[in-house]
């Protein structure tokens, strides 16, 4: 990626200077694309730019608008062989902190769109904060969509050539109507869009350029021109939505509550056997009737197959009957959830042969972040710490069924120690409340295979089968907040049909400064991930994640990442 900065100045020399020596530290090129400004004005940025040799000034003759100077740039830095075009505005409004974090997300997607989303603060002019919002709901009706928060931030990143193909392809506004057309057409395009918050202010020295009654005017002229071209991309803009792969917090667990329900009537009212009797039939509704999840088990299975040809556990050449298998053993694993919450599952069946560093962590009298995934039967294991070591077992779920799972919990068993707390999104009551429950000694559970529903980005790519994918940063962030050590717990299927249990400490803490913590961070996720995809290449149909796990986390989403 070899990116510059490109900034639209008209009349802002005074301003300008300081951000020109805020960009300097980024070591990037950078051209100020001047709109026809007053002779004086002009005199002053060329002086301005020639001290400094890593800025480029490209003059325009007459003014035609902040449009027509940044498309005038975009032409310019295409034709310059950069790939892309990092836009901040010259008057100061924008936090060039946050450049990094945007060059690092066009570094992981450099096919997408790079947009800011802003965060005001009181300087914002009232009116202009509310005018936004007419703008936010055309948008909305012009991509069939919501994914678009905000299309007015001047604050981006554009992959060059992308956007000059777009640039081309159509006649676009010169003045303040370009940055929500050019965003809305890059959507059309089907160029991604990853947005990140971003705090926007007003200075009280700023002037501003916008025309309240000829910029209105002119926003007003492009929304009807894209809405009516929205018409006849209508059809394609809907079909797309259909085809998109999505988060998996998104594509909802389908049914698990039905189907847990009805595996808890089956297990009352006719026992284990009833339950094993009726498991394919129930298995085989949700195989047939959920094509996405099928497919995902399918491209799962192959990359398996791709990595370890001639698996042993895989067999059919169409996949269908692994697949159907990936889904049954599913199903068991739910099986053994109502065994192990009932207190009815056998203990003495499993294997822990590190049971002795578990013991001696919960001798020392801290408690400890155990990261698990969703491999094997890990009830085995809050079974055992039930009942040999009398711990209550936190598990931190990132789904909104929390609630409705304790509920069944407390009804088969009511005296269980395993509570499920809901953390999508973790607020500080709940980060009160388990590390109270650490310092008791207690353990906390949370799986690291799947990302966040309300923290889009926070994530670290790791290799996973041969391809990025993303892994939360959440668990380790939060046991950093807990200063607790972290260990690894995998229950993993023998060829017998035993389960072991697998227990490795990652870390003895997240500490230090913030790099460091990211290091560490960094160093436990690739742990986690080595040893994980180790055993998922050995017991592929006990890994059960039917979605798309390598879907990258900020595709068309809002990221929250604040490090």
């Amino acid at each position: 990626m070899t990116p510059c900065i490109l900034i639209p100045h008209y009349n802002h020399s005074s301003q300008l200077v300081p951000v020109l020596e805020a960009l300097a530290r980024f070591e990037l090129p950078c051209v100020v694309v001047d709109d026809g400004s007053e002779a004086s004005e002009r005199a002053a940025v060329a002086a301005l730019v020639a001290e400094r040799p890593w800025v480029t000034l490209v003059q325009r003759p007459a003014n035609g608008g902040k449009g027509a100077a940044v498309k005038s740039g975009l032409h310019w830095c295409h034709q310059q062989d950069y790939s892309h075009a990092l836009q901040v505005d010259a008057d100061g409004q924008h936090n060039l902190d946050d450049i990094p974090r945007l060059l690092a997300k066009a570094q992981a997607q450099p096919e997408a769109v790079i947009t800011g989303i802003p965060e005001y603060d009181e300087s914002v002019p009232r009116h202009r904060y509310l005018a936004r919002y007419l703008t936010h709901f055309w948008v909305w009706v012009e991509t069939l969509s919501l994914e678009l928060k905000d299309t007015m931030c001047g604050f981006r990143i554009y992959p060059l050539a992308a956007t000059v193909e777009v640039l081309n392809g159509a006649r676009l506004g010169d003045r303040m109507d370009f940055d929500p057309e050019i965003l809305v057409r890059l959507y059309w395009h089907g160029v991604p869009v990853v947005q990140h918050p971003t705090r926007v202010i007003y200075p009280e020295e700023g002037r501003s350029h916008f025309r309240a009654f000829q910029d209105n005017w002119l926003i007003s002229k492009m929304h009807t021109k894209l809405v009516f071209g929205m018409l006849w991309r209508a059809p394609g803009l809907l079909w797309r939505r259909t085809q998109r792969r999505r988060h998996w917090s998104r594509a909802s667990e389908r049914g698990a509550m039905w189907g847990l329900k009805t595996l808890l009537w089956l297990y009352r009212h006719g026992g284990r056997w009833l339950c094993k009797a009726f498991l394919p039939l129930l298995i085989g509704y949700f195989y047939l009737t959920g094509r996405e999840a099928r497919d995902a088990s399918n491209g799962f299975l192959a990359r398996v197959s791709a990595r370890r040809p001639g698996h042993p556990q895989l067999s059919h050449p169409s996949g269908h009957w692994d697949s159907y298998r990936h889904f049954l053993n599913f199903g068991r694993a739910g099986l053994m959830k109502l065994d192990a919450w009932s207190g009815q599952l056998k203990l003495d069946q499993a294997q822990f042969p590190n049971r002795q560093m578990l013991i001696e962590q919960l001798e020392s009298g801290q408690g400890a972040m155990m990261v698990t995934a969703h491999f094997g039967n890990i009830e085995i294991f809050r079974a055992a710490a039930e009942s040999r070591y009398r711990k209550r077992i936190n598990v931190l779920a990132l789904t909104r069924h929390a609630a409705k799972f304790n509920a069944i919990l407390s009804e088969i068993n009511p005296e269980s120690q395993v509570e499920l707390i809901q953390v999508d999104t973790l607020g500080p009551e709940t980060a009160i409340l388990l590390q109270e429950r650490v310092e008791q000694g207690e353990l906390v559970i949370i799986a690291g295979d799947r990302t966040s529903a309300s923290a889009y980005g926070r994530v670290h790519y790791a290799d996973f089968l041969g391809e990025p994918a993303p892994f939360s940063i959440g668990p380790y962030v939060l046991a950093a907040v807990l200063n607790c050590p972290i260990y690894l717990m995998l229950a993993v299927p023998d060829q017998a049909g035993t389960p072991m249990l697998h227990l490795e400490r990652l870390s003895d803490g997240i500490r230090g400064r913030r790099a460091e913590r990211n290091e560490q961070i960094s160093q436990c996720i690739e742990r986690y991930v080595g040893r994980l995809e180790q055993l998922v290449l050995d017991h592929p149909l006990h890994w059960f994640n039917f979605y798309d796990f390598w879907l990258r986390d900020e595709r068309g989403q809002v990221s929250k990442d604040s490090q």
